[in-house]
Order: structure tokens, then sequence, then C-alpha cells
């Protein structure tokens, strides 16, 4: 056989399912409705991204936006406080050319979602202001930019005054948390599938939506060379890091009945988890994806009392230096009670019970005031089985790869290799791969990918109810357990640090660290 004849290809549809050609949807015109138009949301992140999106030229030409608020604002106004808002949390300067034609296109509705006398007169306004496709649908989608609790109340109003029926083709975004409980998350499903087909409601998990965790299943699932290394046999352990040096914030009301589980295990860090062990999908259709993620969620080991006491660890913030500022206590947070035992911080012992990970502990911290901003998944490869390398005082690293999705989206490996001049002298080298630095860019930011991902009909990256229900049954003994028994010792640690000394216990008791970077 001539050696530098090209590889034959395997024709076989198993071998190229995940290659089929997608076809691309086009976009169709639309009315994109945002409850709570004048919220926190909708100010740094909806309107800066819509804004963007039109300034790229990644919009369609027929179409409106509406905010809808309590605020009593005309269009004009509500212009203008967009204008003030973008100016404020846009990246990037605003362009007056640019805006003067995005201002064109946005539109208020001021009213109480919560009283019915509302949603006549709104469905009139958005009838007026949507422009049909080649059809005739009216494609609407509603943006529920509202606290949890009205996101039901709102849903019901909606199927009642034929907002969500065959006037509108409408689909629905529901930002987490996606209840509180396992429960509620079950009525509110109940509730979003009364008005809306599973089709077309799209449950966002921003997370989902940043490029690196997009890029987490091409970088295993395209390079051979760590595929058959990702298993049980050759990992040690996985960790996975979010870490937010600001404080609670102005969301003070809602972090009282959420809490760290509820608002960062429950969704963003159960969907990482599911990205590093979830086995190949057969297609990149949007439920081939997210089947995979489901698996991965139903093989979670179930946590007992016992378990959740000696491998989970909660704590909360008291004052401290951040950043060289000093930061407040949590409980002298505003509309937090001083004598809160609201949990900020969390670590825990994870294992996924299934034949590819096995007894493989996944360790998992997040927490707010920690000493720096930073996302990353730390994979730590096993050591050789023989130590034939170095004196008997030498420190031996495991090969660590590192993908930090924040503040600096990049992929890094360390590796051993000999030290020059050095006889068997290990050096951990580091080889990085920066999506700034490679790219000459940054990844666009998370919700220009999810708002036209629902435009265009894609749900890969959104999370389906059968997913939601398997991550609340997961924390839901967790949280159970820990409002059973609340921590009396809060606060427990400074405000700057990584949080309570006992974090770092938990796995130098079983001979491993943390690591940052």
């Amino acid at each position: 056989m001539d050696s530098t004849a090209p590889e034959a290809v395997i024709d076989s549809r198993y071998v190229r399912a995940c290659d089929l050609h997608l076809e691309e949807p086009e976009l169709q015109p639309f009315c994109l409705v945002i409850f709570g138009g004048v919220g926190d949301l909708s100010q740094r992140k909806l309107l800066p991204t819509l804004s963007h999106l039109f300034g790229n030229r990644e919009l369609v030409q027929n179409f409106s936006i509406l905010g809808v608020g309590r605020q009593e604002l005309d269009d004009a106004s509500y212009r203008n406080f967009i204008r003030k808002a973008l100016d404020k949390y846009s990246e990037e300067p605003v362009d007056n050319e640019a805006w003067n034609g995005f201002a064109g296109h946005v539109y208020y509705h001021s009213m109480d979602v919560q009283k019915d006398h509302g949603y006549a007169a709104l469905r009139k306004k958005i009838s007026g202001i949507t422009i049909p496709d080649d059809e005739g649908n009216k494609n609407v989608i509603y943006y529920m930019a509202v606290p949890p609790l009205l996101t039901p109340i709102i849903v019901k109003m909606m199927k009642t005054h034929g907002l969500s029926g065959n006037a509108f083709a409408a689909k629905i975004l529901v930002e987490k948390p996606f209840g509180r409980d396992r429960s509620s998350a079950v009525e509110l499903n109940r509730i979003l599938s009364d008005s809306f087909s599973d089709s077309r409601i799209y449950r966002i998990d921003h997370y989902l939506g940043k490029e690196t965790l997009q890029n987490l299943i091409f970088f295993r699932f395209s390079n051979n060379i760590f595929e058959p290394l990702w298993n049980r046999r050759y990992i040690d352990n996985v960790q996975i890091t979010v870490a937010e040096s600001i404080g609670i914030e102005h969301r003070g009301a809602f972090y009282e009945q959420a809490g760290v589980v509820r608002d960062i295990v429950q969704n963003h860090i159960m969907q990482i988890i599911a990205l590093v062990a979830m086995e190949p999908p057969v297609g990149f259709k949007a439920d081939y994806v997210r089947d995979e993620r489901v698996k991965v969620f139903r093989s979670f080991r179930p946590m007992d009392d016992s378990f959740i006491d000696e491998y989970t660890l909660q704590g909360q913030y008291g004052a401290g230096i951040v950043a060289g500022e000093e930061a407040i206590a949590y409980r002298e947070e505003k509309n937090v009670a001083g004598d809160s035992v609201t949990p900020t911080f969390i670590a825990a012992k994870i294992y996924i019970d299934n034949w590819r990970w096995a007894e493989v502990p996944f360790y998992i911290r997040t927490g707010k005031r920690l000493a720096q901003r930073i996302t990353n998944i730390v994979v730590q490869f096993k050591q050789p089985p023989l130590r034939l390398f170095g004196g008997s005082g030498d420190q031996l690293y495991p090969n660590i790869l590192t993908l930090t999705i924040q503040p600096e989206e990049e992929i890094s490996l360390k590796m051993g290799i000999k030290y020059p001049h050095e006889n068997n002298k290990i050096y951990q080298a580091d080889m990085k791969f920066n999506y700034n630095q490679n790219f000459g860019t940054k990844p666009h930011p998370a919700y220009e990918r999810l708002i036209l991902d629902c435009l265009k009909g894609d749900q890969t990256l959104f999370a389906r109810e059968d997913g939601i229900d398997a991550t609340w049954e997961m924390v839901d003994p967790m949280i159970k357990r820990w409002e059973n028994n609340p921590n009396r010792n809060f606060p427990n640690y400074t405000a700057g640090t990584w949080g309570p000394a006992e974090s770092d216990r938990l796995l130098e008791k079983e001979g491993r660290r943390w690591h940052t970077s």
C-alpha cells in the first residue's frame, strides 16, 4: 500500500452524522416584548445586546422592540431612557447613526402586569407594531426579564387574553431561576406548557451562550488526543470554580430568598458539569445535544444527609478588602436581615455514577466577594504509575487542563518538561490558547448568541424541562438540609479571600488542592 495515499474515508451514516449540514434558518420579522423593559437586566444586558446586533446588521429590517413596565413613559421618553442605559453599560461607544436607526424600532407600554385590565391594550399595541412575515404570521417573542414570581402570573394573563394563542406565532424566553425547588419548577413548566408548545419555550441560562463553553464540545470531540483520556482511567478529578469578587449589589431581597445554590449551582454549574461529562451526541440538532446533557443530570449520585454533612460546605462573607477597597459584610447589605443565615458560598464534592466517570470526584465552589472574578474548569489527570524523575524532595506536578470562561476566555495545558542544564529536574510548562490573542477579537457576549438562536428557532443552548427537573432533584436535598440546619457561625469568611478555610480542607483531606488558574 502506498503510505503517501490519503487516508480512506469511512462511508457510514454514523460517522457522518455529526457532520451533516444543518440549514441556517433565515430570520423573520419579529416583535420582541420585554416584560421588565426598564429593569436592571434590560438596561445592562438586553438593550445593549439588541442595539449591538442592529449596529452589526444581524437583525432583519422589519422588527420592533416593545418594553413593558409600570413606569409611566411614552415611546420617546423610553427611547431616551434606553440611550442613557447604552451610554452607561455598552462595552463600546454608541454610534449615533446606528442609534437613530435602532431607536425607530423601539416602543413602550405602561401597565401593571399583575392586573387584568392592561392586557387588552397590550395586545392591541403588539398587533399594531408587528410586521407579518411572508406567510402572514406575526412572530412575537416574550422575554420574561422580571422577578421569578411574576412569570407564572404574566403567562396565565397572556393565555386569558389570547397573547399566546393563534393570534401570534409566539415564543417565550424565561430567565433562571426556574422555580425555587423541584415542585415549583414542575408547576412553572406546567403553566408554560399550558400556553406554549415546548418547541417555543426557551429557558435561558446565559452561561451556555459563552464561547468557551460552546468550544468545550469542539475541543473534546474534534481532538483525538484528549477524548481517549476523558474518563475515570486517566482523570483524577475535575474542579469547577465560579468566583465573583462583587457582593450581591442591589439584589438583597432576591438573594435572601435564593441563596447560592439556587442562584448559581442548580443552573450554571450543573450545565458546566454536563458539558464536561456528556457523551458525544449523534449530531448537532438541539435535542441530540440536550439529550446527552440530561443523561449526565440523571447520573448524579443522590446526596443523603451524611454525605451532605461531610462533603458540602456553606459560607457567608463578612467585611473585608476586595481589590483594594473596603467591602461590607453580607448582613450589612441592603434588604438583608442582620442575622441572615443565607449562604453566599458553597464548596462540594459531586459524583457522576456512569461508566465514564465512576468514582471521579467533581469538586465545585462558587461564591460572592471572593479573591477575584474567575470562572474555570480544571481537569487534573492522574500521575504516572512510577516516579522516574527528580530527587526525593522534588515535587511532581500532574498534567492540568484549564478552560477559563472569564475574565479571559482561554485554554491552557500544564505539562512536565526537563529543566535546562539540570539533571532530572521537572519543570511545569504551560501551553496556552487565548481567544483575544489568537483571533484578535473577544468572543461575542452570551446574550447575543442566545437571542439570535431564539430568533432562528435553535434550542441547542437552552435548558429543557426534563433537565431542569433532574438538576432540582440533585440540589433539593442539600438546600433542605442547609435550611433545616442553618449555620450559626456566619459570617465565616472574609471578603477578598477564597472562602472558608474548610473549603481547602475538603480537598486536602483527600490529598488534593484547588487550582485557581
